[in-house]
């Protein structure tokens, strides 16, 4: 009897070990599901903070205000036509100086990032190549789903059919670009950011050490060699 006794036990404990590592495991689940869970609410909190700051009016000194008169648009807007050999319009130019300028953005980086995105071609028209997330549209290459909040940042409305007019989408470019260099304060990250994703950079940035992509390298130094040479003629 006593011997069917520690038989019971033993089979006791053995169903208790069991519960006990069920139950553990399931735990374990649970906080990884949570971990994920806080880790997504983190990154929505800081993207709806930044929306906040970035709806936020900016102080413009005096100065900035009167940086570009009329000749200096056209200026910079003949150049820009001149540089794509007349692929991106006169007019297309002035609209990106002064929007930039708004957002105290350089609009040589604001061009040469279009530049880039469009392969040199400047076509409104442009729809790239399919991916996992669909495909991207227009100059300034949205997908629709990152284009309808951005356009929403911008105090416009939205249509898929939008994105290809020129101007909305220089539009886009230029607030979203205000976006992510008021978020990370670094145009590595903010350019690498526009190209990969905010969690394509932050991916980006774990593997290489650093947001300099190749992209983000690019588009500063010609946005460089272009301002300079605009400069000196």
């Amino acid at each position: 009897m006593r011997k069917d006794f520690t038989v019971a036990l033993l089979g006791i404990v053995s169903i208790t070990v069991i519960i006990l590592l069920i139950s553990l495991k399931q735990y374990s689940t649970q906080i990884d599901a949570l971990t994920k869970e806080n880790e997504q609410l983190s990154l929505q909190t800081q993207k709806l903070e930044s929306e906040i700051n970035f709806s936020k009016p900016k102080t413009i000194k005096s100065d900035q205000m009167n940086y570009a008169t009329w000749g200096e648009l056209e200026n910079i807007a003949t150049s820009f036509s001149n540089d794509s050999e007349g692929a991106f319009k006169k007019s297309w130019g002035i609209y990106l100086v002064n929007e930039s300028k708004k957002h105290e953005l350089d609009p040589y980086l604001i061009y040469e990032l279009l530049k880039v995105e469009t392969g040199g071609t400047f076509d409104p028209k442009l729809v790239g190549p399919e991916t996992k997330y669909g495909h991207a549209y227009g100059m300034s290459q949205f997908m629709k789903n990152t284009a309808p909040w951005i356009a929403n940042m911008a105090d416009l409305p939205y249509d898929d059919e939008l994105l290809f007019d020129p101007y909305y989408s220089i539009k886009l470019s230029i607030v979203y670009l205000d976006f992510l260099h008021q978020q990370y304060n670094d145009w590595n990250e903010a350019l690498t950011a526009y190209h990969r994703g905010m969690a394509g950079m932050e991916a980006y940035k774990q593997a290489n050490g650093s947001a300099k992509s190749n992209y983000a390298i690019k588009i500063q130094s010609n946005a460089e060699t272009h301002r300079t040479v605009a400069f000196a003629n």
